[in-house]
């Protein structure tokens, strides 16, 4: 089995930063792209940034510049600092990781984390 697992979250005030890791355990042979989403009570799940393997990064366009993603590939973990929070980033945010589970299986499996919470209020 593979599990993700996030932290990190919490309640911040306007402006201040938080740093999420997410941790990828288990059975894991290779883990490809890694992302950070987020979901705000009422409305969709959103992309917030990507990273491949190779360190490639993709973020959503109105989060540029405030957010950075990361990855320790030797920890199978990837982060995600946010700076100058505001309080529409209120959400909870999970990790996604396509993962493969061993060499004689080519498949590329996509998990999940459970999410954790970052509220941004004064």
């Amino acid at each position: 089995q593979v599990q993700l697992v996030e932290s990190g979250g919490g309640l911040v005030r306007p402006g201040e930063s938080l740093r999420l890791s997410c941790a990828a355990s288990g059975i894991i042979f290779s883990i490809g792209a890694m992302a950070w989403y987020r979901q705000a009570p009422g409305k969709q799940r959103e992309l917030v940034a990507r990273i491949t393997s190779g360190g490639t990064t993709n973020y959503a366009d109105s989060l540029k510049g405030r957010f950075t993603i990361s990855r320790d590939n030797a920890k199978n973990t990837v982060y995600l600092q946010m700076n100058s929070l505001k309080p529409e980033d209120t959400a909870v945010y999970c990790c996604s990781a396509d993962i493969r589970r061993s060499s004689r299986d080519y498949n590329w499996y996509a998990y999940w984390g459970q999410g954790t919470q970052v509220t941004v209020s004064s």
